[in-house]
């Protein structure tokens, strides 16, 4: 163990932040509709503003504006190493979902606050806009043209329901800084996160040494079938877009099962039209995700549901387009900061296992151009993206730990 050992991050004061930030959009039922760049989130940023200022860490942004903490060290010519996640929510959000990762940073900007040490490289927490998507979609934007999958273009074009660019709302809201997006260096990140499942609970273990993430692919589905009068027109000679639908959704389910365990697919959006109760649908559109952690099997997957889709269409005498609509790739994390992470954990005596992560995160599109990894810790039930989303103190300080120590290591190799 590393002359550290006994440094611990102060646990009561984390949780005071986590109930202080509810406040900022927090809901009837105890959870948080904070969407990106609202006023909600305007005010959780300048909280986290000013929480970091009197630490004595100077704040910036960039281009899109993702918020950048920074702790000095002895050795400001090395690039950061990085801490963070997002502040925003989804729209029945919880209190710990992407904040918790902002927050265990701050945790460890004051534990070595409180103690004195200097680390060699500066140290930032970081906030990204607009991770969620639920405002501007899709999700993870800021963070993707940090690491080169959008360009600042397509991603301040992002319009919300009412025609609300992205664009707009960071320069209404003063978050848009000289630096470009994507120049900002970095020697490391690591990210803090509930892990919005329920195996860690499952198996009573307090620390997920997150190893990567699974790949994701997201589809619309158009059928096309004939709109006919309910009451006339015979079974036989109908074009019923909604029943040939049905059964694609059947298939899509058939995908994930055929690649089991670790294949999953879901259907999250159905719409039909003309959505009258006396006229067969012409028309139906459906979302699809598919995710599995193999890049090789998750193109199995996308070309099996391809081919099961045109079969059904065939078989029901309808049209039906595909149209892929985000393509996220399976991502393993840099071996050097899962081990600083998995060895910070033994050194705590906490139980852990190996992981991967099934949702998306900033994480994702950062380790394209940053060594990453991610610690998880047990969320209640595994529930998330949900207004009775919950974790126990002594969870949340434990990963904060862990997070602590990560970068202490990293500090020594990076």
């Amino acid at each position: 163990m590393s002359q550290y050992a006994n440094l611990t991050v102060n646990g009561q004061d984390l949780w005071q932040d986590l109930v202080t930030t509810a406040a900022f959009g927090g809901t009837e039922k105890g959870g948080i509709c904070r969407l990106a760049l609202t006023h909600e989130d305007r005010q959780v940023r300048a909280w986290f503003e000013q929480t970091c200022k009197a630490l004595g860490c100077t704040v910036t942004y960039d281009s899109m504006g993702n918020q950048f903490a920074r702790r000095a060290g002895t050795r400001n010519d090395l690039p950061p190493i990085m801490m963070g996640s997002h502040l925003d929510t989804q729209v029945t959000g919880g209190r710990f979902d992407g904040i918790l990762g902002v927050l265990g940073g701050i945790a460890v900007l004051r534990a070595l606050h409180a103690a004195d040490i200097s680390t060699d490289h500066p140290l930032e927490v970081v906030n990204w806009t607009n991770e969620e998507g639920a405002r501007f979609a899709p999700p993870m934007l800021a963070s993707g043209v940090f690491g080169g999958a959008f360009t600042e273009e397509f991603a301040g074009s992002r319009a919300d329901t009412n025609g609300v660019t992205l664009r707009h709302e960071l320069e209404q809201g003063g978050f848009v800084g000289q630096e470009q997006c994507g120049q900002h260096p970095a020697s490391a990140y690591f990210e803090l996160h509930i892990e919005q499942g329920p195996v860690l609970e499952a198996e009573e273990r307090t620390i997920g040494i997150v190893t990567g993430v699974q790949g994701m692919r997201w589809y619309e589905v158009i059928v096309r079938g004939r709109s006919a009068h309910a009451g006339t027109t015979p079974m036989p000679m109908r074009k019923d877009a909604l029943l040939a639908a049905a059964r694609m959704i059947e298939q899509v389910n058939a995908v994930a099962l055929a690649h089991a365990p670790e294949g999953l697919s879901t259907i999250g959006i159905i719409t039909a039209l003309p959505a009258s109760s006396n006229v067969v649908p012409r028309e139906v559109r459906f979302t699809v995700d598919l995710r599995n952690p193999s890049e090789s099997i998750l193109q199995v997957m996308e070309e099996d549901f391809l081919q099961r889709m045109q079969n059904c269409a065939e078989a029901n005498d309808v049209q039906v387009d595909i149209v892929p609509t985000w393509n996220s790739p399976a991502v393993h994390f840099d071996p050097r900061c899962i081990d600083s992470v998995k060895t910070s954990a033994e050194d705590f005596g906490y139980t852990m296992r190996e992981i991967v992560s099934g949702a998306g995160h900033d994480a994702v599109y950062v380790s394209r151009v940053v060594p990453t990894a991610m610690i998880f810790v047990p969320c209640l039930h595994g529930i998330s993206h949900n207004e009775a989303e919950s974790a126990t103190p002594e969870d949340v300080t434990a990963g904060s730990n862990v997070l602590l120590h990560a970068v202490l290591k990293a500090d020594k190799i990076f």
